[in-house]
């Protein structure tokens, strides 16, 4: 029944997201909701340098790497603004509920929020000097802006977390209690999120639909690509978790920052990618239920086949 309930509400999301543009006046709640999905995670995770392993960083150099090469392709085969667009998309770090979706996943969160801090932290050093080699104009807020988005959707929940875990052992256990609200709360964010999306769209529809189109695809392909190459660089261990950590991004920053320093045709790029990375969350997510669901089913009847055999007790 709770499979049918997320599912039903992850496609409702979508719809009435979708339907919904108005919705988009209410884009700031989209931070307070990850802020308490995140302070869930940090109860129960425990943030340390020891966590960090190659393979973050070789997930922030897949991260360059992809934003570069698919704004050097593009430059060659397409238009400028294509390619400015493959490269906002592409380079995007790591989202802050990307954490929230191994956890729902089953994953190990710990190495989804190294990754976090890694991806962003790197690009928050490395866009500065980035995004003016790609749009040729300098770009001297970036990095004060994404240490500020990292201080409120980071700092804010793991400052709460920390003392709350030293002094109350048993808040270590809510978050598996609230596993559920932490689903719904990730819901109501895509709603806002889609819905930001679909007002953004509506407000370009003088754009032609083929310009549309080849903005859609090339952020598809690059989505696609990133849980793909992901999964490659996880290995058997990590496959899991470093496929989310490369494929879903922190499109709220790219986007700004496409606002910022390009135009809003530009800004389409990670604005598709909301749709084509929510979309594999969604596919991913009632997957695993439906598996979790049909391994129940199963213990079930082989329980019922073979039950505990009762000690013969002797009087």
């Amino acid at each position: 029944m709770m499979q049918h309930l997320r599912t039903s509400a992850m496609i409702a999301a979508f719809v009435l997201g979708y339907l919904c543009p108005w919705a988009s006046a209410l884009n700031g709640l989209i931070r307070w909701l990850i802020v308490i999905m995140m302070f869930l995670v940090f109860l129960q995770v425990r943030v340390s340098w020891r966590t960090l392993r190659l393979g973050h960083l070789n997930i922030l150099l897949a991260n360059i790497g992809i934003g570069m090469g698919s704004w050097f392709l593009c430059r060659i085969f397409g238009s400028s603004e294509l390619a400015m667009a493959a490269f906002f998309t592409g380079i995007t770090p790591t989202a802050t509920a990307a954490a929230v979706i191994v956890h729902l996943l089953g994953g190990r969160v710990e190495y989804a929020v190294s990754a976090f801090l890694t991806t962003n932290l790197g690009m928050a050093l490395l866009l500065p000097f980035l995004i003016p080699v790609a749009i040729g104009n300098p770009a001297p807020t970036v990095f004060a802006d994404v240490i500020r988005s990292l201080l409120v959707v980071i700092g804010i929940p793991l400052a709460a977390a920390v003392p709350i875990r030293l002094f109350c052992k048993k808040a270590t256990e809510l978050p598996k209690k609230l596993k559920n609200f932490s689903f719904f709360l990730w819901v109501g964010a895509i709603f806002l999120i889609i819905a930001n999306a679909s007002a953004f769209l509506h407000g370009q529809s003088h754009l032609p639909k083929t310009v549309l189109l080849e903005i859609a695809a090339i952020s598809l392909a690059i989505c696609a690509f990133n849980f793909w190459f992901g999964q490659f660089l996880g290995g058997k261990k990590f496959r899991r978790e470093s496929s989310q950590v490369l494929g879903q991004k922190n499109t709220t920053l790219t986007i700004y920052l496409a606002l910022a320093n390009a135009n809003p045709l530009v800004a389409l790029g990670p604005t598709f990618y909301v749709l084509w990375h929510n979309g594999w969350n969604t596919w991913q997510l009632h997957r695993y239920g439906r598996r979790r669901h049909l391994r129940e089913i199963r213990l079930k009847q082989a329980q019922r086949m073979n039950p505990p055999q009762e000690r013969e007790t002797n009087d």
